[in-house]
């Protein structure tokens, strides 16, 4: 009956030692190489999602522990990211409330001065090149290294009869 046993319980090769020495071999080089796996997988990108699919686990809860990890590792950068993308929208905010202000400050100046320009442009005497407005924008010039327009100078034309 034990014979048996042992025929059933560990089949033919039971008892061959160069078949379990060849076992053995074979377990000891598939730790040896999920450990190198496992751990050129973490050294190469440590902030991958990759390697905690790649990874081979003990149990089922060291397995949850790594991917609660992972979580949390996630969830902080996508925190920081939303927390960046709040901060980048509030200061384009400032800046477009500033825009609107200096546009409108600069549309008040400018209807200020064009009527200004309008009443003044009555008072100047006819005989002086002042007197046509579109002739002095038209001759105005736009200086690029002084940053601002050079008009001609006023010049009164007498005109003397014979």
């Amino acid at each position: 009956l034990q014979m048996l046993e042992r025929q059933v319980v560990g089949g033919e090769q039971a008892k061959n030692k160069d078949l379990k020495e060849k076992h053995k071999r074979r377990k000891k080089y598939a730790d040896e190489r999920r450990t190198q796996l496992v751990a050129a997988l973490q050294q190469s990108n440590e902030d991958s999602s990759d390697w905690v699919l790649l990874n081979v686990y003990d149990s089922i809860q060291e397995e949850v522990r790594a991917k609660n990890k992972l979580l949390e590792k996630m969830q902080k950068k996508l925190r920081a990211a939303e927390t960046e993308i709040k901060d980048l929208q509030s200061e384009f905010e400032l800046e477009k409330i500033d825009y609107l202000g200096t546009i409108r400050r600069l549309e008040r100046d400018l209807m200020l001065f064009q009527q200004l320009l309008d009443q003044v442009q009555s008072l100047v005497r006819r005989d002086c090149n002042y007197s046509n407005l579109e002739k002095i924008k038209r001759e105005s010039v736009w200086d690029e290294e002084t940053g601002c327009w050079k008009i001609p100078e006023p010049l009164i034309q007498k005109t003397r009869l014979p």
